[in-house]
């Protein structure tokens, strides 16, 4: 997406910091749930990769203003099915790099696709939140993956759900490399 890019590090960093902070009183008042009703679940993207969910985390946050988030990434030196499994096993040690970003809802964690693209699938409560979060997010990634791999798509007025089980309700036809994050099937 043109003009994407990280915030300033300070900035990113200050946030990713409050974050942490507000994190740990999430957990500590057990408002962090790992669901497990979408664990092994395949979700068909536009661009015709498949991946699959191996973790789902929520908070009892409702959303005033809902909004569809969608990460990739592609990790750096990471290859062969043991370092993804490695990978996926210490990942949810970063669930206090996101969780207590204002308007976080949910996240659906997507395992690599066949070009090693990792996704997130948020509800964000804002569009202007889920921007934050994903700029700040990008300093994070930054030390682990690909840096031209990063990316992400936000659209306003749709819950991750719906743009899950309906991928018409994020309009358009995205050219063939823009269709990373628009779900084809679920």
């Amino acid at each position: 997406m043109a003009g994407q890019r990280p915030l300033p590090p300070a900035t990113a960093w200050r946030a990713v910091l409050a974050c942490v902070v507000a994190s740990l009183g999430l957990l500590a008042r057990r408002r962090v749930h790992l669901p497990r009703g979408n664990l092994g679940r395949s979700i068909r993207f536009a661009d015709g990769t498949d991946a699959v969910v191996y973790r789902e985390t929520v908070t009892d946050r409702r959303p005033a203003e809902p909004c569809f988030l969608a990460i990739s990434f592609r990790l750096r030196g990471v290859r062969g099915p043991r370092a993804h499994a490695a990978f996926r096993a210490e990942s949810v040690l970063n669930t206090p790099l996101f969780v207590g970003f204002p308007g976080f809802v949910s996240k659906l964690w997507l395992a690599h696709d066949r070009n090693g693209r990792y996704r997130g699938l948020y509800e964000w409560d804002g569009p202007d939140l889920a921007e934050h979060y994903a700029r700040s997010l990008w300093r994070v990634l930054a030390l682990v993956s690909e840096p031209t791999s990063i990316d992400y798509r936000i659209v306003q007025g749709v819950t991750r759900d719906a743009a899950v089980a309906d991928p018409a309700s994020s309009t358009g036809t995205p050219s063939t490399e823009d269709a990373w994050w628009r779900v084809a099937e679920a």
